[in-house]
């Protein structure tokens, strides 16, 4: 009887597989990457949503007060003085130079201007009503935009306007920035817009989201 080999039958030694594990493992870092990367992205857009919040603030609390920054001392609104009337009254060129003047420092436009201030920083601080603070400090960024008038080259007097640039310039940087955190839903992370979206009337209206 003869006797036939089969060498693939064979006992032997052989390595293990890693097919199995090293596909486990790639899965494995690429979950943990893409969680690192959402939770990098979060903290980053939660750090804008803060810092740009303690901007709206802050300009609310040292017009109201007058810390010595941009409101002198004793300057400040709870002081009789109107936050205004110095850049309303200032105002020296674009289509709604005269318009301006004739608001500055009328009390509607005072109470309108430090509420939009006030309630737009407490929003962003807060991670709360991040849709309606987008819309809120976008009408005021444009109102602000408009009386600064970026692409005029000379003021209503004739004398250079010194514009850096005819079309962006920080209002509107302000603008895109509030729309964005909306959009992203920034007040998830450090802030308490999970627990404000689920209260019935935010939920029962997404706009207050």
């Amino acid at each position: 009887m003869a006797v036939h080999e089969h060498p693939h039958r064979s006992p032997g030694f052989h390595l293990p597989s890693f097919r199995r594990s090293r596909t486990a493992s790639t899965s494995g870092s690429a979950v943990s990457a893409s969680t690192g990367t959402h939770t990098l992205r979060a903290y980053s857009f939660a750090s804008l949503r803060l810092l740009t919040g303690f901007v709206f603030l802050w300009a609310f609390l040292d017009k109201t007060f007058g810390f010595g920054y941009a409101t002198a001392s004793g300057k400040g609104w709870a002081d009789g003085g109107s936050p205004t009337k110095g850049f309303l009254g200032g105002v020296a060129a674009g289509p709604m130079e005269s318009t301006f003047h004739s608001w500055a420092g009328d009390t509607w436009a005072d109470w309108l201007f430090m509420a939009g201030l006030l309630g737009i920083g407490l929003a962003l601080i807060g991670g709360i009503a991040l849709r309606l603070a987008a819309v809120a400090g976008t009408a005021l960024m444009a109102l602000m935009w408009i009386a600064e008038w970026p692409p005029a080259k000379h003021l209503s007097d004739g004398s250079a306007s010194m514009s850096t640039n005819p079309f962006v310039d920080y209002h509107l940087i302000y603008a895109v920035v509030l729309i964005a955190l909306a959009l992203v839903a920034a007040g998830d992370t450090l802030g308490v817009g999970k627990l404000w979206a689920k209260l019935p009337l935010v939920r029962n209206h997404g706009w207050l989201r």
